[in-house]
């Protein structure tokens, strides 16, 4: 498909009366409601359910093999290659099918909150309640910005139209498409709004190492003297929780760059977890689900409309999408300086590692190779319960490019910007998954706050016999046999087996980077 093909197909769609361009919050509202695409919670915001996909499908993820991919994209499980006559085909047909609909939505904004590296985007949805999911997800511009907005990147999103997999060449009715030649990102099959999400994160992670600029799986907050957090993990480890600090200012909750004036958020929103979401636990989440966010796959009383945030019954991966705006502590424009502190977050579903320790450069480079977590229930379809995975610089399925070339550019920041590093696990404690207990969240936060306060900066330590890790002895709010995880234990023979069974899965997973120092190869476990 030449790209006079492309842009003909999809200026035909666009200058169609069915399509309806970015429409007012209230507006969108009004048409997921009229649709009955979804509810009206008892908090104001709507909710919609994504029927049986609840998560990401990464099986069904492709970038389209041309001459700009080809060179530069890590093949492989992650970034799975298809063919350009793929996406000709699924396009033809996806663009007829939404010339067919009554109505389509388009959102056109940007990522990238700093001006000088800003992507334009293009949203173009099916469902209302996908475009109020973009438009308080990415980075919504003024009236003046609209009037000469070009976009650089569409996404298409047609969740009603479904893949053969035998005509069309994907592995299920389900397709995620990128295509960097055309600059559009082609989702189908799918309901689940987070598709929407990633993909121009994936662009982003493209796009910026070019620029010299570190893309990062991360949240950021910034405290009262200006110093700068990071917090890194895959979802479910805690990133969004701990980065809504009522005592610090919100960057953004995901998805960060860090160029050579500091850092800025890509997105404009928010996309939080909200199982077992309470007002007392996580007040700044709690209180931001109001008019104008997304509920995904939530329970609601069937009289009152108030969100149960407790029940699965759909999934555990329940998730709300705010603008930034409904956070009231935040930093805005969402950009800051450089990190004074950076956090490692894993859920350890083995109990075996400890709540937090103080990293050095080469340590920081090992862990954030190996990014580490157990993958929790309902992130992605099919895991049902805590597995053991490591997805490099703890973003993997978002990262187009060799992880060595963020790792690289991390590790040139750590040094130039004399950063701190902290692994903080907030997983298991006193026995594995179904036997321990998740570490409380008072701890964590609190070990969050020692860090970022330089509270353990210059502290005695205790070096951990299997992990190598240099545990501070003590951290104020928390009790001193909690830091060392085998003190939690009952069954000690247990916990080094299941320790050292983690360790050889450290050791495992990081021959595949045979290229980075001694020193770093060195990092990682003690325990050969």
């Amino acid at each position: 498909m030449n790209t006079v093909i492309k842009t003909s197909l999809l200026e035909e769609l666009l200058s169609q009366n069915n399509v309806l361009k970015n429409l007012s919050v209230a507006t969108l509202v009004e048409k997921v409601l009229s649709r009955n695409e979804g509810v009206l919670s008892n908090t104001g915001a709507v909710l919609a359910t994504t029927g049986k996909y609840t998560g990401r499908s990464p099986e069904d993820k492709f970038i389209v093999r041309d001459s700009i991919s080809e060179s530069k994209v890590d093949w492989g499980h992650v970034n799975q290659p298809i063919e350009e006559e793929v996406f000709e085909r699924l396009y033809t047909k996806v663009i007829q099918h939404l010339k067919e609909k009554d109505e389509v939505y388009v959102f056109n904004g940007f990522a990238g909150a700093d001006q000088n590296y800003q992507l334009p985007i293009q949203v173009i949805n099916e469902f209302a309640w996908h475009n109020l999911f973009a438009k308080q997800l990415f980075i919504r511009p003024t009236e003046e910005q609209l009037t000469t907005h070009e976009p650089s990147f569409t996404v298409i999103s047609a969740p009603t139209f479904k893949a053969d997999p035998d005509r069309d060449g994907t592995n299920s009715e389900a397709f995620i498409l990128v295509s960097f030649e055309h600059k559009i990102i082609l989702i189908g099959g799918t309901e689940y709004a987070g598709e929407i999400k990633k993909s121009i994160f994936s662009i982003m992670n493209f796009l910026l190492p070019e620029q010299n600029i570190l893309s990062m799986h991360c949240s950021a907050n910034v405290g009262n003297e200006g110093d700068v957090a990071l917090f890194f993990g895959l979802s479910g480890t805690g990133k969004t929780t701990l980065s809504a600090d009522p005592y610090r200012r919100l960057i953004g909750d995901d998805e960060h760059a860090w160029s050579s004036s500091g850092v800025f958020n890509i997105e404009g929103g928010c996309y939080a977890k909200c199982i077992n979401l309470s007002e007392e636990k996580e007040p700044q989440i709690y209180n931001a689900i109001k008019f104008g966010s997304v509920l995904e796959n939530v329970i609601l009383d069937d009289y009152t409309r108030k969100p149960d945030y407790d029940n699965t019954t759909l999934t555990e991966n329940t998730r709300a999408a705010y603008p930034l705006e409904h956070i009231d502590n935040i930093i805005s424009p969402s950009i800051a300086g450089h990190p004074n502190t950076i956090i490692f977050l894993t859920a350890d579903a083995s109990g075996t590692l400890p709540p937090i320790s103080k990293l050095s450069k080469e340590q920081a480079m090992y862990h954030f190779l190996s990014g580490y977590t157990s993958k929790l229930a309902g992130t992605e379809r099919g895991v049902t319960e805590p597995q053991a995975t490591f997805s490099a610089c703890f973003g993997a399925p978002f990262l187009p490019l060799p992880p060595a070339t963020y790792a690289s550019m991390l590790g040139e920041k750590i040094d130039q910007y004399n950063t701190n590093v902290f692994l903080i696990n907030t997983g298991w404690t006193g026995g594995s998954y179904g036997v321990g207990s998740r570490i409380k969240l008072s701890y964590t936060r609190a070990m969050v706050h020692a860090a970022l306060e330089g509270e353990l900066n210059n502290v005695e330590t205790i070096k951990d016999e299997i992990f190598g890790l240099d545990i501070p002895a003590h951290v104020a709010g928390v009790p001193d046999d909690v830091l060392i995880p085998k003190n939690t234990w009952e069954d000690q023979k247990s916990y080094e087996e299941q320790a050292t069974a983690l360790a050889k899965k450290f050791h495992d997973n990081f021959r595949k980077f045979s290229d980075v120092s001694a020193e770093i190869a060195a990092a990682g476990p003690l325990f050969k």
